[in-house]
């Protein structure tokens, strides 16, 4: 097997583990008031910061000319003394605990000196790369599904390497996901790893028992879709009519965050169909850069709804890519052809109400 991105493997493992350890012990500890409010008024918490801040700080450590960019940056923390105290006290926790499964001191890591306040509100900024079409850059999403991290649902910590406007590797921790699908009330918590052209592979949180994942053949009479849980992050009504038209009848599997993609990587679900409910509303890269590169590494295509690859080249949103289409490669063009009808049907009834 090739051993290209060895490195840049091992330490983005390591960063997403160790945010992914400490998010959990955020939800496990969380307090009202270490809750601020976003301008789309979707919770942010302290975590955020506090597992950005681990990344960045691993990232600038082992890859210092790296650009990364972030979804948080500090302004708002530095505003609140007590949050920032409470960043600072658990990116440490985190940054400190012991090696783990192919972990080096080099990275910052392990035992040793505290991080200052200055030098982790510093890695938070450090986020603040514009993204485009050239050069090595890192793109992160510290907890991907807020909400499902409130409410003790599924979330995911997401980090990619894109080369040159397209994915080489992506990592997503999913702290809350059931490591055996088929034994759902079982051990929790897994790591998903995709190297471009290296395949994809399942780990434990720990980063023991590394496992390839492919898409398996689904029968037509099994295939259900993956979707947000939020009506307002995709529109459940244009699934329904997509649904009906495949002649699908399982009800959709609902979660929040890249936590979907994994799914669909391991057989969790046939489909992960994402149609946006805003108009003129533009992805974020760093909602779906590991997403496509796992799928895409274990048997499956990833497209907008017009059929055109994702364009990771743009800067920090997906341009005018237009909502997401993620399945095993024998079931995309059916459902990338039954999403297209439904579009076409949906324009025709808006053109005939105004007429």
């Amino acid at each position: 097997m090739s051993t290209s991105f060895l490195t840049e493997k091992q330490v983005a493992i390591s960063a997403v583990r160790r945010a992914c350890l400490l998010t959990s012990s955020v939800f496990n500890k969380l307090v009202k008031n270490e809750t601020l409010t976003k301008e789309d008024k979707s919770p942010v918490t302290v975590g955020d910061y506090a597992a950005q801040a681990v990344v960045n700080i691993i990232l600038k450590r082992a890859f210092p000319d790296d650009p990364i960019v972030g979804e948080e940056d500090a302004d708002d923390l530095k505003k609140d003394p007590a949050l920032t105290k409470r960043v600072v006290e658990l990116a440490n926790e985190a940054l400190q605990a012991d090696l783990g499964l192919g972990e080096m001191a080099e990275w910052g890591i392990g035992p040793g000196p505290e991080k200052s306040a200055e030098e982790l509100l510093g890695a938070i900024d450090q986020g603040n790369h514009v993204g485009g079409p050239l050069g090595r850059m890192w793109t992160l999403d510290p907890i991907d599904g807020t909400k499902g991290f409130l409410r003790g649902g599924q979330y995911a910590v997401c980090l990619a390497l894109i080369i040159d406007g397209h994915v080489e590797l992506g990592v997503i921790g999913c702290p809350n996901l059931p490591y055996d699908p088929s034994d759902p009330e079982g051990p929790r918590g897994c790591i998903f790893v995709a190297v471009r052209g290296q395949g994809a592979q399942q780990m434990t949180l720990s980063g023991a028992n590394p496992a390839p994942v492919t898409i398996p053949e689904i029968a037509p009479g099994a295939l259900n879709f993956l979707e947000s849980v939020e009506a307002a992050h995709s529109d459940h009504s244009f699934n329904n009519r997509v649904s009906t038209s495949l002649n699908i009848s399982r009800a959709p599997t609902r979660m929040d965050s890249q936590a979907k993609y994994c799914c669909l990587a391991r057989g969790d679900g046939g489909v992960y169909l994402r149609m946006p409910t805003k108009a003129g509303y533009k992805e974020k890269i760093w909602d779906h850069a590991s997403g496509n590169v796992l799928v895409e590494e274990a048997g499956g295509i990833v497209t907008d709804s017009r059929g055109l690859a994702l364009n990771f080249g743009l800067g920090k949103t997906l341009g005018d890519n237009y909502g997401v289409i993620a399945a095993r490669s024998d079931v995309h063009k059916k459902v990338l052809e039954a999403v297209q009808q439904a579009r076409a049907a949906e324009e025709e009834e808006i053109a005939k109400a105004k007429a």
